[in-house]
């Protein structure tokens, strides 16, 4: 995988570099916080969602959930702490379609 979209939390500190040492080249963020957001359309490249449930729009998880149905994208689910991130991209077999590109699966699994 290498775009991931993260939806949720003002500020991310250290948690894109982190994701980016696990193989995503690109990482856009959504503070998911105004109303307005759910109108945003789900960039077409993107890989992954993260949606970080601390702070965010309760409609927009489902809007959320619904367009990345739609779109046959991955979503996770986390808090904004980092062991919480690592572990839900750590279930990536949750029904990802493409975990078998995804270099941190890859990784993982010895290969």
């Amino acid at each position: 995988m290498s775009s991931l979209m993260i939806v949720g939390a003002d500020r991310l500190g250290s948690i894109p570099k982190k994701l980016e040492e696990l193989g995503f080249s690109e990482i856009i963020h959504i503070s998911g916080r105004k109303t307005q957001m759910v109108k945003k359309e789900i960039p077409t490249h993107i890989d992954l969602i993260l949606v970080l449930t601390d702070f965010i729009n309760h409609n927009l998880t489902s809007v959320l959930k619904r367009k990345a149905t739609e779109q046959e994208i991955p979503i996770c689910y986390a808090k904004r702490s980092w062991c919480s991130i690592y572990q839900a991209i750590d279930r990536c077999e949750y029904g990802c379609e493409k975990r078998k590109e995804c270099q941190y699966y890859q990784a993982r699994q010895g290969h």
